[in-house]
């Protein structure tokens, strides 16, 4: 009962955190993002197993500098790319298998993702933002509701014995639902959009769940940090917002 208290509090305080960024400014947002890219990036060098800090120090100096680059100065970020290469070749600890899946791994999972998340903000507007984590809020939910009652056949039992077939269909109907409704009131948002912003969320989401799983699970621990209380770490809380916000941004842009 404690514990469950605990992640619920927990939960409702990161909720009202991320609300409070998204729709105060463009500058809360990029803040937000920035404190996402620098935790998960140390998160995935502890899940590498690079305990060096110095390493840990480069490689976060790396994926920060992509995502301000890629931000700002889009033109620049290939440097940055290189630069993985660069700290393989002076290193005297790791390969280049162990520096790329630390820092290229990174910048793919949370730079690249992040500086979307941002520019969405400045394309799409603040509400489009907020949009995609209520999808991904609203699948969590009913998916976990779903597979609760009705939950049977395990969806990807390797990776995540506990999620189901049956719990991850019930997590798109009913998000798909509720955005079809919210978008018969919102004058911002069509139907099209609507739609397909919800089943990219919920396909993608649930992907980038599964794929942090995976990550895990190689590297035998059950959550990627212990930061928030009851959930984990930052990769724990924001796998499927990363995997699904690229996704949804080019859809947007295409629509």
């Amino acid at each position: 009962m404690r514990e469950l208290l605990t992640r619920t509090l927990s939960g409702i305080a990161l909720v009202a955190i991320i609300i409070v960024c998204v729709l105060f400014s463009f500058w809360s947002l990029t803040a937000m993002a920035l404190i996402i890219v620098i935790l998960g990036t140390y998160e995935i060098g502890r899940l590498q197993h690079i305990d060096d800090m110095l390493h840990l120090f480069l490689g976060e100096l790396i994926v920060v500098a992509f995502f301000l680059t890629y931000l700002f100065f889009p033109v620049l970020y290939p440097v940055f790319i290189m630069s993985s290469f660069l700290l393989a070749l002076f290193s005297k600890s790791y390969d280049f298998k162990i520096i790329a899946s630390f820092t290229l791994g990174s910048i793919v999972f949370l730079g690249i993702p992040c500086a979307l998340m941002a520019r969405m903000h400045q394309t799409f507007g603040a509400e489009m933002v907020l949009l995609v984590f209520a999808l991904l809020w609203s699948n969590d939910i009913f998916a976990y509701l779903t597979g609760k009652l009705l939950g049977k056949h395990k969806l990807f039992y390797r990776i995540s014995p506990g999620k189901t077939i049956e719990g991850s269909i019930g997590g798109l109907v009913f998000t798909i639902i509720a955005v079809t409704i919210f978008a018969h009131y919102a004058d911002w948002l069509t139907h099209a959009a609507a739609f397909g912003m919800a089943v990219i969320a919920v396909v993608f989401g649930t992907l980038g769940d599964l794929c942090e799983s995976m990550l895990k699970r190689q590297a035998g621990v059950k959550d990627s940090g212990k930061l928030i209380p009851g959930h984990g770490g930052i990769l724990d809380r924001f796998d499927s917002i990363m995997f699904s916000v690229p996704f949804i941004f080019v859809y947007l842009h295409l629509l």
